[in-house]
């Protein structure tokens, strides 16, 4: 049976791009003749039913935009039996045939058991912190780089005239993709990540240690959230250094600001794809991109997949910090 209702939520953690998709998404599926309702606060908008017809004119001008104008929340109800019911009871109430939903893995666990309920589903990665196994990009990722770069560059300024270290936490708990890009980028003498274990020694303070031989006497050292607490990393740096380091967190100013073109494209790329997949009658999927081509996945397969860092990205990353 033809679909001729969609509904679109954002969910979990937001990521530069999230509009971009959204509007995709609204044009797309009025170019495909099917009406667009937006879901507001992710699964808690669906299991209350605090939902907003979205209409081409009203997605015009969000591709720049960062945030989502849906809003997003988290949602512990939709976790048991009980919620699952009322979002799919919702859904029909809504005549809402199917749901594209934007974010992370938590997201399309959500859309599993939606799925599993009876409603089409599928799923756009978006997640600064690139971890989603089934894509080799999840929207956001790119523009939350160019923002800690960008504020790294300018704290690199004031290190170099006060000749100080610098430790800068970026946000990535489980995932140090983001840490090893902005650490090649802004050349940091030391990246840490949760993914591999490191000798404080040798990984951070030796790297130290050769670059003020080296005649150098500001540093750079990127930690993960994941991967220790840049309060403890500055202690150890300063007992055995003598150096004062200054931290500083950038936490969620990584989350906004205007998409990069990169993640506005790829948020179009894959809205469009996610409408394309429900008009197949398809459910329970999430889009990703491969080597440059757009897929889609079976969503219990994705969520099986396990995503590290790429190995030859992080061995530039320690080949390019070393100063000896």
């Amino acid at each position: 049976m033809p679909i001729k209702r969609i509904g679109i939520l954002t969910s979990g953690g937001d990521a530069p791009g999230m509009n971009a998709a959204i509007r995709s998404i609204v044009r797309s599926a009025y170019y495909n003749n099917l009406e667009v309702l937006g879901i507001r606060r992710g699964y808690n908008g669906l299991i209350n039913g605090d939902i907003i017809q979205l209409s081409q004119s009203s997605v015009g001008g969000l591709t720049g935009r960062g945030g989502t104008i849906l809003y997003t929340a988290r949602c512990p109800e939709f976790n048991s039996p009980e919620g699952i019911a009322k979002a799919r009871d919702t859904c029909k109430y809504r005549g809402i045939d199917g749901i594209v939903a934007i974010g992370g893995d938590g997201t399309f666990r959500g859309l599993r058991d939606l799925s599993h309920a009876g409603v089409l589903t599928c799923g756009v990665p978006a997640t600064i912190d690139n971890d989603i196994a089934c894509t080799n990009y999840s929207i956001g990722f790119d523009t939350a780089c160019n923002t800690a770069a960008d504020a790294i560059d300018k704290l690199r300024d004031t290190m170099q005239s006060h000749e100080r270290c610098s430790i800068v936490e970026v946000m990535g708990h489980r995932s140090g993709h983001l840490a090893v890009y902005v650490g090649i980028a802004v050349g940091a003498n030391a990246i840490l990540v949760p993914e591999r274990p490191y000798d404080f020694r040798q990984d951070v303070l030796e790297k130290i240690y050769c670059t003020r031989n080296r005649g150098h006497s500001h540093f750079i050292i990127i930690v993960a959230e994941g991967a220790g607490n840049a309060i403890d990393v500055a202690a150890q740096i300063k007992e055995h250094t003598g150096m004062e380091p200054r931290i500083t967190v950038l936490g969620h100013i990584q989350r906004g600001g205007a998409p990069t073109v990169r993640d506005r494209v790829t948020a179009s790329r894959m809205g469009k794809h996610a409408v394309d997949v429900l008009i197949e009658g398809k459910t329970n999927r999430v889009v990703g991109i491969l080597d440059g081509s757009l897929q889609d996945f079976d969503i219990y397969e994705a969520l099986e997949m396990k995503r590290g860092l790429q190995d030859s990205m992080y061995e530039t990353a320690v080949i390019l910090s070393r100063s000896v």
